[in-house]
């Protein structure tokens, strides 16, 4: 896997020039944004940690996602990836949190095919999720969805500090 490093540096510049912590809930990345981010000298400044949520039943014991949710709509899904980054936030203290629920393969999961990936976010009171569709195989899509969740940090950092 190439090194994502240069992604997360404007991430890790922008949470420390506006002081907000940063912390991420991850499923199918299994840390893997939280370590990105941890590669850019300065990130313990902004980076207060992660939850690796890989079963249901830590989504729900550690993150707070709904069990009924869980139960109807399975571990890929939207709202799961916006309830997992509202967890985050109270399970790391940060205002700014990320989270990755998906399907890397090889097979289907809950129904949703290989490459179904949602990233949700929390900033403050604000949440909200992306659905994305990738391909390739396991490893480039758990890639592409780091890459897909360090952008949306930047997205959301660069449009606090615009207003």
């Amino acid at each position: 896997m190439q090194r994502m490093e240069p992604q997360a540096i404007p991430v890790i510049t922008a949470a420390i020039a506006a002081n907000v912590q940063i912390a991420t809930a991850e499923s199918l990345t299994a840390g893997l944004i939280a370590a990105t981010l941890a590669e850019v000298s300065g990130a313990s400044a902004v980076l207060r940690g992660g939850v690796i949520s890989y079963s249901s039943e830590v989504k729900a014991s550690l993150l707070g996602v709904d069990e009924s949710l869980l139960a109807q709509a399975g571990s890929v899904d939207g709202e799961v990836a916006r309830q997992m980054a509202v967890g985050a936030q109270s399970a790391c203290g940060a205002q700014l949190t990320v989270s990755a629920t998906g399907v890397a393969g090889p097979q289907a999961h809950d129904g949703k095919a290989v490459g179904t990936v949602f990233i949700g976010w929390a900033y403050k009171e604000e949440s909200g999720f992306v659905a994305h569709h990738f391909v390739g195989d396991r490893a480039k899509i758990r890639e592409r969805s780091t890459i897909a969740a360090i952008n949306q940090l930047a997205a959301i950092l660069g449009k606090a500090s615009s207003q």
